[in-house]
């Protein structure tokens, strides 16, 4: 896919300035190194602050569970956990492993205070199958820092925990992977308006009308981000905004060249950009890693929990994307983007909204493919409509960039690893438009989730004019 800085459907015009940006951002790319598989594994139990400057002040605190059942003791069930009050607030938690091959049999509940009220909870489980990952094989996955992990949880602001891993029996043997540890996410602040602000306070001090604001988000990761974006959004946008049709066929010829017949393709919809949602780029790893093309796209959902706001979805995004970093070890959020229950759509793993960037989502299945994850857990509560109307728009949109009709089925090669379905070389036959669990033994996107796809798949052919 080509791109160009220029001026046309749907983007912006280019000031000075914002080229310049851009092409610091080419240069940017040009000059990051490749992923690490050689950084430390180890995990601090203190305070992970953010290296952005303030301007997202997110942390992560690691602490080890203890044994809470004898050793040794006949018929006791292993069992760990800890209670603590007094901490620093977070908002998000979860449970990880030493062994990312290892897999948590049991149950994981959790109660926690609220750092408002000073009540506490109820207790409630957290889904301990994080069904996601790299691909067997790839530097991402093959990198020591990568752990087991439950999914994350999205608790609300909280000061206080406490928490309950209970092993399983199983042909009367039990055992818990080594190495437990909670994670205890700090988003940071609401920080989805954070550029906004920022661009508030450069034209009250004076700052040219129009161009991009300098705040302590353009760092060279950050610029690079932004610039990934650059052949169909302004530089340095928090959102990237919608198109009608016409406008969105003569972009993909912009991008493409002419097509050889009638183009299927969405309207470009709205999609909130990585800026706009707060990411802290220091967190990632250096430069972008892309797949051929897309000729599928796997629904998933995040099974943080329904608790949350609509205004809150940034700081959710925010904590999942430092839990899959810093506490999961991955090189980035594994999404390629997200849905919040209001239907917002928002930019996940970073390289460009319109790029086949390679992604985290379905282990086995990453290559050609993208991954879209609705914000919530909906195994037994129905998803919002608006949520799948958007799962659908996003669809026709991306899938139609690359000639795939959400409808149809396509092929694509089984990387293996455990908990595929198929084994490695395997070409399988999938709906262009698939659940998770199409390719992996997991109940994701949830039951009811899952049962919306039908709807989906018909709604994006139809915003591709098919």
């Amino acid at each position: 896919m080509r791109g160009f800085l220029a001026s046309s459907s749907g983007v912006p015009p280019l000031t000075l300035r914002s080229i310049g940006a851009a092409c610091a951002a080419v240069l940017a790319l040009a000059q990051a190194p490749p992923a690490s598989a050689s950084m430390s594994a180890s995990m601090s139990a203190s305070m992970s602050g953010s290296g952005s400057g303030g301007a997202v002040p997110g942390s992560t605190r690691s602490l080890p569970l203890a044994p809470l059942s004898r050793d040794g003791v006949p018929g006791a069930v292993p069992e760990q956990g800890l209670r603590r009050t007094g901490l620093g607030r977070f908002a998000l938690l979860g449970v990880v492993w030493e062994d990312p091959g290892a897999e948590l049999r049991g149950r994981v509940r959790v109660r926690t205070r609220s750092a408002v009220t000073g009540k506490w909870t109820g207790w409630q489980d957290v889904e301990a199958h994080a069904d996601h990952g790299a691909d067997p094989g790839t530097a991402e996955r093959s990198a020591r820092r990568v752990r087991g992990a439950t999914a994350p949880l999205w608790v609300g602001t909280s000061d206080g925990v406490d928490v309950r891993v209970r092993a399983e029996k199983a042909g009367g043997r039990s055992a818990l992977p080594p190495g437990l540890r909670l994670e205890l996410v700090d988003p940071g602040g609401d920080t989805g308006e954070t550029a906004r602000e920022a661009a508030g306070e450069a034209v009250a001090a004076g700052a040219p009308a129009g161009e991009p604001p300098r705040t302590a988000l353009d760092t060279e990761a950050a610029i690079a981000a932004s610039g990934a974006n650059a052949d169909i959004a302004a530089f340095g946008t928090t959102e990237i905004p919608e198109l009608d049709r016409p406008a969105t066929e003569r972009e993909m010829t912009r991008l493409q060249g002419p097509s050889r017949g009638k183009p299927y393709i969405g309207p470009r919809p709205k999609i909130v950009t990585r800026r706009g949602w707060g990411a802290d780029e220091s967190l990632r790893e250096h430069g972008f890693v892309y797949t051929k093309k897309i000729k599928a796209a796997f629904v998933h959902h995040t099974a943080s929990g329904n608790k949350y706001t609509c205004a809150q979805a940034p700081s959710v995004i925010r904590g999942i994307y430092r839990y899959h970093v810093k506490s999961m070890g991955w090189r980035d959020i594994g999404y390629n983007f997200l849905v919040d229950k209001c239907g917002r759509l928002y930019e996940g793993r970073a390289g460009g909204v319109a790029k086949a960037v390679f992604g985290a989502h379905t282990l086995g299945f990453n290559t050609d493919s993208m991954g879209v994850a609705v914000i919530g857990s909906y195994g037994t509560t129905q998803p919002p409509g608006a949520a799948v109307t958007a799962v659908a728009r996003l669809t026709a949109w991306k899938l139609g960039l690359y000639g795939a009709d959400p409808r149809a089925k396509t092929y694509l090669t089984s990387g293996g690893g455990s908990g595929n379905l198929y084994p490695k070389g395997k070409k399988v036959r999938l709906n262009v438009l698939s659940g998770h669990r199409d390719g992996y033994a997991t109940e994701c996107p949830g039951k009811r989730l899952y049962a919306k796809l039908g709807t989906a798949r018909t709604g994006a052919a139809r915003y591709q004019g098919r």
